[in-house]
């Protein structure tokens, strides 16, 4: 699981995640003079407001941090988490309408009102269902949550990369200077030893360094000789290094070492 890969909009999630299992131990309803009792002591509402909503936000961070996305019956993840998310909300306001609910016989007065379990699950369902839903949409929540410099170490070089073969780099085939005026081998004795061959100045280096970056939404990956079929999909969720920038484009290197171009870079998520 990559927790790199979550967002401001699931630390929403998650914050109203744990307000609503706490508020699932107060008091349902408020009456003077009564034990009021929480929500584990009605089922239905249980689960179906406080685990309901729970549960959807531990399917939409899971889907978020898994590398590749999984599907129930056919559903992302993700989407089954905020169906849950919102049925939570639903549920909330309903039972803070009619606070009593199944308890309307045992204490039957019109004047009780909803204890602080449910004001504070109101509360937390709302919020829970509307980062979930929002945070698609909205570019502030869509913020990577642990920060890039706190988290992730300098980008390396590409793998099997090599430094420049230039003068003075180990390996760069150097001149070699003649001794004493001695003629090398096949040269007529008597003149003069040719002036060695001067480096040539390498050209200066792009200003680009290699970054790693994760995409929002599924894209295509295009070989570099310019070919209209993809070569790989890159999958939101799973870091890809650019070693390369051509304009607008970026040349990506997938995990399994498969080189091409991302044409489209728009909203992706530097590492």
């Amino acid at each position: 699981m990559n927790i790199r890969s979550l967002t401001r909009g699931d630390g929403v999630v998650i914050g109203a995640a744990v307000l609503l299992f706490i508020a699932s131990f107060l008091d349902t309803f408020d009456k003077s003079g009564s034990d009021a009792p929480n929500a584990w002591d009605n089922l239905g509402l249980v689960m179906s407001m406080y685990v309901g909503g729970i549960a959807g936000a531990a399917l939409i961070v899971v889907a978020r941090a898994l590398p590749q996305p999984r599907k129930v019956v056919g559903l992302d993840l993700g989407q089954v988490g905020v169906a849950l998310t919102v049925f939570a909300a639903w549920t909330s306001f309903w039972s803070i309408i009619d606070p009593l609910g199944a308890f309307s016989d045992t204490f039957g007065s019109s004047d009780v009102g909803a204890g602080s379990g449910l004001i504070l699950g109101l509360i937390a369902a709302l919020a829970l269902a509307a980062a979930a839903v929002a945070t698609p949409l909205v570019p502030a929540l869509q913020a990577a949550l642990v920060s890039a410099s706190t988290s992730t170490p300098a980008a390396p070089q590409p793998y099997g990369a090599q430094p420049q073969g230039g003068y003075g780099y180990p390996g760069a085939q150097q001149p070699q200077p003649s001794y004493g005026g001695q003629p090398q081998q096949g040269q007529p004795f008597g003149q003069p030893s040719p002036a060695p061959a001067q480096p040539q100045p390498q050209p200066p280096a792009p200003d680009f360094s290699p970054f790693w970056f994760a995409v929002p939404v599924a894209r295509p990956l295009f070989g570099e000789d310019g070919s209209p079929t993809p070569i790989a999909e890159l999958a939101p969720g799973t870091w890809y290094l650019a070693v390369e920038q051509r304009g607008a484009q970026l040349v990506a290197q997938t995990q399994d070492g498969r080189r091409g171009v991302l044409q489209d870079t728009s909203g992706i998520q530097r590492g």
